[in-house]
């Protein structure tokens, strides 16, 4: 197994490892907040149409409309897990800091990100994504 402990394979398999993750935990200093907050806005749209469509399809009948639910629920959460993991993956891990001297309102606030988007994935209420869309509108005090 040489191939496995030669220098090439290990810095190809590090190049991909770093695609895989939503940001790095080295820290980089690459910082976007106002594109991530965007992207999660974007997410919270698209989770806003999959609870309506999942709404609609679940009363019609037939099996095409089955099909067309069942995406609907994978693409909801898919992208209430994206939220999540920018939330922790990024903003939690490097722009949080407990040196910070309103650090336990961040916290709350960035927490409430993570509930709501939870929240979101547990069900199919319009009431959950307006909630959700909220906790991100207050985030962007912290990121102008």
């Amino acid at each position: 197994m040489k191939i496995l402990k030669s220098p090439l394979y290990i810095l190809f398999y590090c190049a991909i490892a770093s695609f895989t993750f939503a940001h790095c935990q080295i820290p980089c200093g690459i910082y976007d907040d106002r594109l991530r907050l965007k992207q999660m806005r974007e997410d919270a749209e698209t989770l806003h149409k999959s609870v309506k469509e999942i709404n609609r399809h679940s009363v019609a009948e037939g099996s095409k409309s089955s099909q067309q639910f069942v995406r609907w629920v994978y693409n909801k959460e898919a992208h209430a897990e994206h939220i999540i993991s920018v939330m922790t993956d990024y903003f939690l891990t490097q722009r949080v800091k407990p040196i910070q001297k309103d650090y336990s309102k961040r916290l709350e606030h960035h927490h409430a990100v993570i509930i709501n988007a939870m929240k979101v994935k547990q069900s199919s209420l319009e009431d959950a994504v307006l909630k959700l869309k909220e906790s991100l509108r207050v985030l962007e005090q912290y990121y102008q």
